[in-house]
């Protein structure tokens, strides 16, 4: 894993209108590192992603994505800088068909790189394959979880960030999301994921990051985490 940052969020503070959110509160990601993001519902998890995403501007702290200063920044420009952004809700274009969401995003890395073409999308994903011509309102929640999922690789990311990657989904379902995001981890490319699994984000993650009302109290590899079931009741509620 190197030690290059490609996200690195410093004394971050997030308001919603009165509402201090994220609280000094500071990040990051090297490449090639896979990190859960954990913590109960309303303590922040979605906010940061958001505030490195460009989606909420912070209202004191810096981001920096590849080294770049960009805080509250566009996030066409932050997502031009190798950052995907898998939102919770999906975000597909129901009106386009599986196919059309797939291809419209298909562009090089930030490095030139071009490792995940429409074929290895497809093969990864088999059955979106199977429904190419499919509109994305004619999906199973599953399904499109899969096509947000694939349509992020298609845009060859260096930072794959999911936002509950398996909320609502059948377990079936679910177990191919993790599968995937094993295969992800194999490839490389760094990730974000927050999902209420804590045993499957702890066993495939580098890095175990845990909010509590817009404050990080808890990060470590995740065998600390699992090592330490005090933290889990307490900050979990498991």
């Amino acid at each position: 894993m190197s030690s290059e940052l490609l996200i690195n969020a410093q004394k971050i503070n997030t308001y919603y209108g009165a509402s201090h959110i994220l609280r000094d509160l500071s990040f990051s990601v090297a490449r090639g590192e896979t990190i859960g993001l954990m913590g109960r519902n309303g303590m922040g998890k979605s906010t940061l992603l958001k505030s490195i995403m460009g989606l909420v501007k912070p209202r004191s702290g810096s981001v920096h994505i590849a080294g770049q200063p960009m805080t509250g920044r566009p996030s066409y420009e932050i997502a031009r800088l190798g950052l995907a952004y898998v939102p919770e809700g999906r975000g597909i274009f129901a009106n386009l068909s599986v196919m059309e969401n797939l291809k419209m995003a298909a562009r090089a890395g930030t490095r030139g790189q071009r490792d995940w073409t429409y074929e290895r999308v497809l093969d990864t994903f088999p059955r979106l394959k199977e429904r190419l011509g499919h509109g994305g309102q004619q999906l199973s929640g599953g399904e499109q979880q899969m096509l947000t999922i694939g349509r992020a690789l298609m845009t060859n990311p260096d930072v794959l960030i999911l936002d509950e990657a398996t909320e609502g989904l059948a377990p079936l379902i679910a177990r191919e999301i993790w599968r995937i995001c094993g295969v992800i981890r194999e490839t490389g490319i760094s990730s974000v994921i927050v999902d209420k699994n804590w045993k499957h984000v702890s066993q495939i993650a580098d890095r175990s990051v845990i909010l509590v009302k817009g404050e990080v109290v808890f990060q470590g590899n995740s065998s600390e985490l699992l090592a330490r079931p005090e933290l889990l009741q307490q900050y979990l509620g498991v």
